[in-house]
């Protein structure tokens, strides 16, 4: 038999359960938006000189970046998130697949 996969509904309120969906869905669309960055927008601009592509990607992963922190802060007022969680956010922001590692062990832990 195979155990139910622990829900965050019990321990989050519904407001915070919102919360850290709109973290979730901000973190994917940003780190999305820098993976097209560095794997096609920039090899299509330094490789091929095809700058096109770095200037409507650049500015869209910007603003994502953007609101992605600033999701960030809404989320871990409203969450109360341990003290780590800021921290390993933003710099998980500025680094490939950061925010998807992020959002794995921010619901790890708050699962616990």
């Amino acid at each position: 038999m195979s155990q139910a996969q622990p829900s965050l509904q019990p321990t989050l309120t519904k407001g915070q359960h919102a919360a850290l969906k709109n973290l979730t869905i901000t973190g994917y669309l940003e780190g999305t938006s820098f993976l097209l960055l560095l794997g096609i927008a920039m090899p299509l601009k330094y490789m091929f000189d095809i700058p096109e592509a770095v200037s409507y990607v650049g500015p869209v992963h910007g603003i994502l970046f953007v609101a992605y922190v600033v999701v960030l802060l809404l989320t871990a007022s409203k969450i109360k998130l341990p003290l780590w969680a800021m921290p390993a956010g933003v710099l998980g922001s500025f680094l490939p697949f950061g925010p998807f590692v992020f959002d794995y062990f921010l619901k790890k832990r708050l699962r616990k």
